[in-house]
């Protein structure tokens, strides 16, 4: 008996920032795949100069991809002749998400083919203190059949834009969206691994950018790599600490989304939050470091982590020494010294048995 056909698959990133463009430049190569962006400047801009000018300067981009600042048109395209399945990525901030969900749930009410919606975004949402699992649930609750799930991992966007080895986690209840982002996204230099763990994905990616804050005001404080190997590893513990209050599985932790994406975030040239960290421990306000034009998801969350991770009684030390560095005026040496302060403890809970 013959296998049965795989059936087509057809892909819209909506959202033109550097991560987004960099997906859609991945999955053009493997389905039909439409870039869309907000401003129709910047898709002219890019459908011209095969570039994002703005995003991703001087990174070349496949002539396969589509481009259009037109929402229902980039929609449109998922619909394939015969029986196809139609993958929407969101490359929106965890601010737009809301927003982006509640615009995809008008159009997409009544649509008969099978769809995936699959969100990229990292953080906790600064006013509900939400997930972005908890936001595209609420916000696309009239879709019940609908497919959705978090891509998230280790990766600088302009890295796998230039076609440079990355390996990311889909996680997802669905294995229909599992095997779609696989199919759009796995070959080449791009590895995709599956999972379910949608809570502790979202915690992971969410955690280390605050963490990453942290590392980068010892470096910028010269505390030494022995500092930094401290914050990292008990970041990594902060993080399990609060994805099991939230019913997270232990092990993603150990994964590509908890201990791979904070040591990159963490260590990385390219980390905007480690680098917003490193100019606060040289001196600098937070206010000017903004100004400039630098954005970190961290800043953006830290807040709303504490918040969510107190109602839960769960401690968070350093997310709560970044919170007293950003938001109330403490001096990142006092922040550090009140960390050092602490009471000696074991690592671990003692074993039961």
């Amino acid at each position: 008996m013959a296998d049965a056909p795989t059936p087509a698959l057809r892909v819209a990133v909506l959202g033109a920032g550097s991560w987004g463009t960099a997906l859609a430049a991945a999955a053009c190569r493997q389905a039909p795949t439409v870039l869309w962006a907000r401003s129709p400047e910047l898709a002219g801009e890019m459908a011209a100069r095969r570039e994002n000018p703005r995003y991703l300067p001087s990174v070349a981009l496949p002539p396969e991809l589509s481009f259009t600042a037109d929402l229902d048109l980039a929609l449109a395209g998922l619909d394939a002749p015969g029986e196809g399945y139609g993958l929407i990525v969101l490359g929106v901030p965890v601010a737009g998400l809301d927003a982006m969900c509640r615009r995809l749930a008008e159009r997409l009410f009544g649509r008969r083919g099978p769809t995936g919606v699959v969100w990229t975004c990292k953080g906790f949402e600064q006013d509900s203190a939400r997930l972005p699992h908890e936001i595209a649930q609420q916000a696309l609750a009239a879709l019940p059949g609908i497919d959705t799930g978090v891509l998230s991992g280790p990766s600088f966007a302009r890295e796998v834009a230039q076609g440079l080895p990355v390996a990311l986690t889909v996680a997802s209840p669905r294995p229909a969206l599992r095997a779609a982002v696989t199919r759009a996204l796995h070959g080449g230099a791009v590895r995709v691994y599956a999972g379910t763990d949608v809570v502790g994905v979202e915690v992971g990616g969410a955690l280390k950018n605050v963490i990453a804050i942290a590392c980068g005001i010892a470096d910028g404080l010269l505390l030494g790599a022995n500092a930094r190997a401290a914050l990292v590893t008990r970041g990594l513990a902060e993080m399990a600490r609060f994805g099991a209050a939230l019913g997270a599985q232990a092990e993603t932790f150990s994964g590509l989304t908890g201990l791979g994406d904070l040591v990159l975030t963490a260590t990385g040239d390219l980390s905007r939050n480690r680098t917003v960290g490193v100019e606060i421990g040289r001196g600098r306000a937070l206010q000017d470091i903004l100004a400039g034009g630098m954005t970190a998801e961290g800043v953006r969350c830290a807040r709303a982590a504490l918040q969510r991770a107190r109602s839960l009684g769960v401690e968070l030390p350093i997310t709560e020494a970044v919170c007293r560095v950003l938001f109330e005026g403490v001096a990142p040496e006092r922040a550090v010294s009140s960390l050092l302060s602490r009471e000696a403890r074991p690592e671990a809970p003692p074993a039961h048995g």
